[in-house]
């Protein structure tokens, strides 16, 4: 056997040159040449390259393309090189299936349907590519008994989570009816604000409008939440308060929506509109501690109105 045969037999050899030819593809995002290889690893003959690039392409590590003349070799995707190195060809199958889902996820059964795998295959390769880190199961609020999968570096879309509005899958009801209340005094604090309008009452109406950003900064300084409240969260918040009869919406001429706050069929208990009626604390309040009238400053604001 000749040395040229002696050295392309050699595994430890060939693992060390083929982590040379990814570090060098790792420099360069828009592909390799056979000359670059040539000429960062001089020594390396013909059949070592050959066999080498063979083997990381059936091993998943790159993608082959031409530009112009030159083939060059691309390297993928960490997560996806990780997925296909001593992968068989099931579990390549169900991780793509996996991935073209997307952030929303896809169900166990789904999964089946599409790569035709047995139940208890399919099992199997799910449970080898959690271990892996490649993909995730993720709870949704749509299903509580199931979950869905999908690539472990994604942030799960809102319509699996719930969103704002879902801890570990259960409705914060007590969130939603704070904020909601809280909406609706800002809102009608901006009416009570415009009475006696100096400007006539068409100019008087249009001055008790606030926008949406203006309710989402008040609930944001407010402080009153743990998660971090978009925009898009506090008009759905009105959307609940518009089919309540208690919120009317217009639309300015940059066709953003505006919202006011209307005189409700029955008027509300004057409890709700203080801030003790509304306060997300108040079972815990009481005549010593952090939490006492004494040291409440929204009790203290509402009582200078």
């Amino acid at each position: 056997m000749d040395t040229n045969s002696e050295q392309a037999n050699n595994p430890e050899q060939h693992d060390a040159i083929s982590q040379k030819i990814i570090n060098l593809a790792q420099g360069k995002p828009k592909g390799i040449s056979d000359k670059d290889i040539s000429t960062e690893m001089p020594d390396l003959t013909p059949i070592q390259k050959a066999q080498s690039l063979n083997k990381l392409l059936t091993q998943g590590y790159f993608d082959l393309f031409k530009q112009g003349e030159t083939l060059l070799y691309k390297l993928k995707d960490p997560t996806k090189a990780r997925t296909a190195k001593g992968a068989d060809n099931e579990e390549r199958i169900v991780y793509t299936i996996i991935e073209e889902a997307g952030n929303k996820g896809i169900w166990t059964r789904d999964i089946r349907f599409k790569s035709n795998l047995m139940p208890t295959q399919l099992n199997k390769i799910l449970k080898s590519l959690e271990t892996k880190k490649i993909i995730k199961a993720v709870k949704s609020v749509a299903a509580s008994k199931k979950k869905v999968f999908m690539l472990y570096n994604l942030e799960p879309d809102r319509s699996v989570t719930g969103g704002a509005w879902y801890q570990d899958q259960d409705f914060e009801a007590e969130f939603v009816d704070v904020l909601n209340q809280q909406c609706y005094r800002f809102l009608e604090q901006k009416r009570e604000s415009t009475k006696n309008y100096i400007n006539g009452p068409i100019a008087e109406k249009n001055a008790t409008f606030a926008s949406s950003k203006e309710v989402w900064k008040f609930i944001s300084d407010l402080g009153i939440s743990k998660v971090k409240l978009s925009v898009e969260d506090l008009e759905m918040i009105l959307n609940t308060l518009i089919y309540d009869g208690k919120v009317e919406r217009t639309v300015s001429s940059d066709g953003s929506s505006l919202y006011r706050a209307i005189n409700p069929l029955l008027n509300s208990p004057g409890l709700v509109q203080s801030s003790c009626g509304v306060c997300p604390v108040r079972k815990n309040c009481c005549d010593f501690g952090d939490t006492t009238p004494l040291k409440c400053q929204y009790i203290t604001e509402w009582l200078d109105m």
